[in-house]
């Protein structure tokens, strides 16, 4: 099953430098049950090569990934309030692969799918040139230590990706709620060529109803967390 294939590698051979580290997080009995039970219905297997993903829904519509989903709160909020759009989640951590599959059965929903593998490497080899019509990524790891920084996921190499799979006028949207993360999310999102900030002062945006609050956040703003939403168009 797809939810146990091995991470995708490099491109050539090499171990890449990782954005996430493989946590030994404890299935519960509802999670195992779910990657047996749903996973034919809603997961893809990830291949190294390209495919045309809206097969995997039987109809064409824009095409919306999230990176990251963790339990999938937002992923299927989303897809609840957007049902003309087609969500792919990618996630790596088994629970929350375990626990999204199961909210998307008990919600009826017929617009998400999910992989379960490295999100570069699904990017780079699934996805079509210009196949993607927007881009989800809410609070990725911030690695806050500054050695381990080289791990983030939004680099300037990454962005070149998006570049490739973002379709014209897709949106890119990014939340955070490190300070010094949001700040290199900015920095390199403005001064990439291929994206416009939605923002007119060229900052960040108050977050829009488009992006749900999950508990987690509810219970970083009770603690006096700040939020930076980013909000960047496909040029």
């Amino acid at each position: 099953m797809g939810f146990d294939q091995p991470l995708a590698g490099g491109k050539d051979g090499r171990q890449p430098i990782r954005s996430f580290v493989l946590r030994k997080g404890r299935l519960t009995r509802a999670q195992q049950r779910a990657l047996v039970d749903f996973w034919p219905d809603y997961g893809i297997d990830y291949k190294d090569s390209p495919c045309d993903i809206n097969n995997c829904f039987d109809r064409e519509a824009p095409l919306v990934v999230e990176i990251g989903f963790g339990n999938g709160e937002a992923l299927v909020e989303m897809a609840k309030a957007e049902p003309d759009i087609n969500f792919i989640g990618i996630e790596v951590h088994k629970p929350g692969v375990g626990a999204v599959l199961a909210k998307i059965n008990a919600a009826g929903l017929t617009n998400v799918r999910i992989i379960a593998n490295d999100a570069v490497a699904v990017l780079e080899n699934m996805v079509a040139d210009s196949g993607v019509s927007g881009l989800r990524l809410f609070f990725p790891d911030p690695w806050p230590k500054k050695r381990h920084h080289k791990r983030r996921l939004v680099q300037a190499a990454f962005l070149e990706l998006l570049a490739m799979k973002l379709c014209r006028d897709s949106v890119i949207h990014m939340a955070t709620d490190w300070q010094n993360y949001a700040v290199q999310m900015l920095e390199l999102l403005n001064s990439n060529p291929n994206f416009r900030n939605a923002a007119t002062d060229g900052g960040y945006i108050k977050r829009p109803a488009s992006r749900p609050l999950t508990h987690f956040e509810q219970r970083g703003t009770r603690l006096g967390h700040d939020v930076w939403d980013i909000l960047f168009t496909r040029c």
